[in-house]
């Protein structure tokens, strides 16, 4: 998919990141930041967030980035059509964003401001 067909939403110092709009989160789970660039963080997190939730039907990807005094504060997550167990997604979702692995390779990407 391009970036084309995503929707880039920015208001003030945070920015939203929905493949349909209104976006809509019936799951989500928060994650703090280090300071670092919005949109290639969320765009990393909605990538990686995609690969482990693909096979939920009516999944699609939302990610929200606040800037904030300490940092960034981002919430993943999205809308989910149909019946899907909620709490096992969040979970899969929350494993993605500790993932050491992942936060590495997000910093790096996204250009981590000291």
């Amino acid at each position: 998919m391009t970036a084309r067909r995503w929707h880039i939403l920015r208001e003030d110092a945070s920015l939203t990141l929905a493949r349909h709009l209104p976006a809509r989160f019936d799951i989500g789970v928060v994650a703090e930041f280090p300071k670092m660039g919005k949109l290639r963080l969320a765009q990393q997190v909605r990538q990686d967030m995609w690969r482990a939730l693909r096979d939920v039907r009516g999944f699609s990807p939302v990610v929200h980035v606040e800037e904030q005094d300490h940092g960034l504060r981002l919430r993943a997550g999205g809308r989910v059509e149909g019946s899907a167990p909620r709490a096992g997604l969040e979970t899969i979702i929350a494993g993605v964003l500790a993932c050491p692995r992942n936060r590495a390779r997000w910093a790096a990407f996204a250009g981590l401001r000291p």
